[in-house]
């Protein structure tokens, strides 16, 4: 497809562009992409028909773990395996262009908080610097490096120099982003409580990962706020199977860059959509994922709003847990 393109996708920025760019890239895909394209057959969909973005079928995300799902010719430069545990079928993202992705994960990083090298950025991801082809790692790093902070980097299990990195940042006026899995921030929180300034933003992505019982974000939040002395605690919604991610600012609701939007399927009938600020699953249109498929069918539940902001409420029965989402009980 021509670069100018891609462009115009991270040009969005009023609603009407947007619908007409994604089904732009619908029919893209429809044709080009070969898993989509028989997902749509089997539906008895005829794709040319399709005028009103409400219309178009969604991919269910299992065919990540699956099938290749990518567009025709296409070979890939990353390949990003979702987490979980051993007996858990990883989804594999094979994208095919790299520089797409780093566009729009910093385009949405400058959307929600500015430039990243306006900050110091430190990330507390321990169970994905353990692992290969994490894309949350794979982003932090290059947003890491943007940063150009002597102090930026990744924390495994040293949470004692953490912990001192912290203490000299409250004590500096430049902004920091502590960005970390959620049961490391619980362990941080628990061993080395410090209250902190109002130039350092706690950001939570997520995940239990199997290592402490699993909580409501309101309590997860309410833990780290009462640790740190801060409110309130940002969020970082993604997966592997997507190139952009939503933002929570507090209070848990999200989101979404210009490119990206949230829209709520009916959870008894996955084909029809269902009104704002109703319950159900999460479909996700991602245009950075122009290689790949855009139109995704999540196995999250959830609600949008009349402002566009949207909530996670937990995830479909049977579905496996997800290491970039935080699962309600």
């Amino acid at each position: 497809m021509d670069p100018a393109f891609i462009q115009e996708i991270f040009a969005i920025r009023d609603t009407d562009t947007f619908r007409e760019l994604a089904l732009k890239v619908f029919r893209f895909q429809a044709g080009q992409n070969e898993i989509f394209a028989a997902y749509l057959e089997a539906l008895g969909v005829d794709y040319s028909g399709i005028t009103e973005l409400e219309e178009v079928p969604f991919l269910p995300v299992e065919f990540f773990k699956t099938h290749r799902v990518t567009c025709r010719g296409m070979e890939h430069h990353l390949l990003f395996e979702s987490s979980g545990t051993s007996e858990m079928t990883p989804a594999l993202h094979y994208v095919a262009d790299a520089a797409l992705y780093q566009k729009s994960f910093t385009n949405g990083f400058r959307y929600f908080y500015g430039d990243p090298d306006q900050y110091c950025i430190l990330a507390l991801l321990p169970s994905y610097l353990e692992r290969q082809g994490s894309s949350l790692v794979y982003m932090m790093n290059h947003l890491i490096r943007q940063s150009g902070h002597p102090d930026s980097g990744f924390y495994l299990d040293n949470l004692d120099e953490l912990s001192a990195i912290l203490r000299n940042r409250n004590e500096d006026v430049h902004p920091t982003l502590l960005m970390g899995v959620s049961f490391a921030l619980l362990e941080l929180a628990e061993q080395y409580p410090l209250k902190l300034g109002d130039n350092i933003i706690v950001m939570e992505t997520g995940g239990m990962k199997g290592r402490r019982r699993e909580m409501v974000r309101s309590e997860l939040h309410d833990l780290l706020e009462k640790a740190f002395g801060i409110r309130p605690i940002h969020s970082e919604y993604g997966m592997t199977e997507l190139l952009s991610q939503a933002y929570s600012k507090g209070g848990g609701l999200f989101r979404t860059p210009p490119w990206m939007k949230v829209m709520i399927r009916d959870a008894n009938d996955p084909l029809s959509l269902v009104g704002t600020g109703k319950s159900g699953g999460i479909n996700i249109v991602d245009l950075a994922n122009l290689y790949s498929c855009s139109f995704i069918a999540t196995g999250d539940l959830g609600k949008v709003y009349e402002d566009d902001t949207f909530e996670i409420l937990g995830r479909f029965d049977h579905t496996d847990v997800r290491g970039c989402n935080l699962l309600v009980t």
